[in-house]
């Protein structure tokens, strides 16, 4: 039978004061209200009834998240899906992949660091890919820019404290040219250089600023590319690639982890050397994502698959044996089992893997999101 979830709002200082509480049709709190959560990750999971969906998954996790996601990705919800309300430019952050996770979160238990302490960098031993699809027009960082036009975009500041920089990124191979710069950017000792840059700088990089006044990350955000969604558009973020979310309004999914290394831009724990073991050093255009001709997004990720679905009255079954979460964005969204359950805009619901035979109706617009195994 589908479970009507409680979600859980994340209150960042980056999120906005009302795009969240506009687009799930209720009053703003005054303060800002940055993620919703909709999934199984014990930071803040669902809730069915009180209880905690990862405490239900707990209990029976053949019947709630099916043999073959057991049998994948352990007892655990392997996605977790989010709204996100940009308001202002959030942490500039890379992301490790499996094998880095494991390292991270083992070392840093061994240390007795408590998982809740928030000076921790690893959080739990997961990776996380994610992917954005953006609900409104949506801006961010992601990824190195070519050294050589990163080059010819300091050259144009017209600081004269820049041109060694401008010189390695021009002459040196990419990958060290990257790391030196990035090396330098992060350190201290550029702070007297960034006072001088922060006034030179326009577009979104002169928002960072004035959001961000003598934060290293600002000098950071000049190696990045600049990426700007429309409604509909996606983008996939991989282990190790550089990114910030700037602004707008977008579904968020990933693996389920909260792993986040940072540099700047945040009052969160900054942890430079481990993003300086993570990080890529490699030069790479944003990752966009093309859906299908049935709105699916789809990922080298198998821990999840997004599905957007534009409700009219004709029905869809949807797929047995996997787990899957459902939020309601616009309109009502009916799905007829055994009960049956209406969901409003902005709610939400988790369809076990061993629920019977569902079938998914209404005018609206809905989101889906299912592991990528088998979908």
């Amino acid at each position: 039978m589908p479970l009507p979830l409680t979600t859980a709002i994340r209150p960042y200082d980056w999120g906005s004061r009302t795009a969240l509480a506009e687009l799930l049709g209720v009053e703003p709190t005054g303060r800002p209200q940055a993620e919703l959560w909709a999934g199984a990750h014990p930071a803040a999971p669902s809730r069915v009834d009180g209880t905690p969906l990862d405490v239900l998954i707990d209990r029976d996790p053949v019947g709630m998240l099916g043999a073959p996601s057991v049998e994948r990705f352990g007892p655990t919800l392997p996605y977790l899906l989010k709204v996100l309300a940009v308001e202002k430019p959030l942490s500039l952050q890379v992301h490790p992949s499996r094998a880095q996770a494991e390292a991270g979160f083992a070392r840093e238990e061994a240390q007795g660091i408590p998982v809740d302490d928030p000076a921790r960098t690893y959080k739990d031993p997961f990776h996380k890919p994610e992917m954005v699809c953006a609900l409104t027009e949506f801006h961010g960082l992601c990824g190195f820019r070519d050294p050589a036009e990163t080059a010819g975009l300091l050259e144009d500041l017209k600081v004269p404290e820049l041109d060694p920089w401008i010189a390695a990124l021009r002459t040196e191979p990419p990958a060290e040219a990257l790391r030196t710069v990035l090396t330098q950017m992060l350190d201290e000792r550029s702070r007297p250089l960034q006072a001088a840059v922060e006034p030179a700088l326009t577009g979104v990089y002169a928002d960072i600023a004035r959001a961000h006044p003598g934060d290293p990350g600002v000098l950071a955000a000049l190696l990045l590319d600049h990426v700007e969604l429309k409604p509909g558009q996606a983008l996939f973020l991989g282990a190790g690639v550089p990114h910030s979310y700037l602004g707008g309004l977008a579904i968020e999914v990933m693996a389920n982890s909260d792993n986040v290394v940072r540099c700047g831009l945040t009052a969160k724990h900054i942890d430079v050397p481990e993003l300086m073991r993570v990080v890529e050093f490699v030069p790479s255009r944003p990752h966009r994502v093309e859906p299908t001709a049935d709105h699916r997004y789809r990922t080298a990720a198998e821990e999840f698959t997004l599905v957007r679905h534009d409700l009219a009255e004709a029905s869809e079954n949807l797929p047995a044996g996997l787990p899957q979460t459902l939020l309601c964005l616009e309109g009502e969204a009916r799905l007829t089992a055994e009960p049956d359950l209406t969901l409003a805009r902005g709610e939400a619901a988790f369809v076990p893997a061993g629920a019977p035979a569902t079938r998914l109706t209404g005018h609206g617009t809905l989101y889906r999101v299912l592991p990528g195994i088998g979908s």
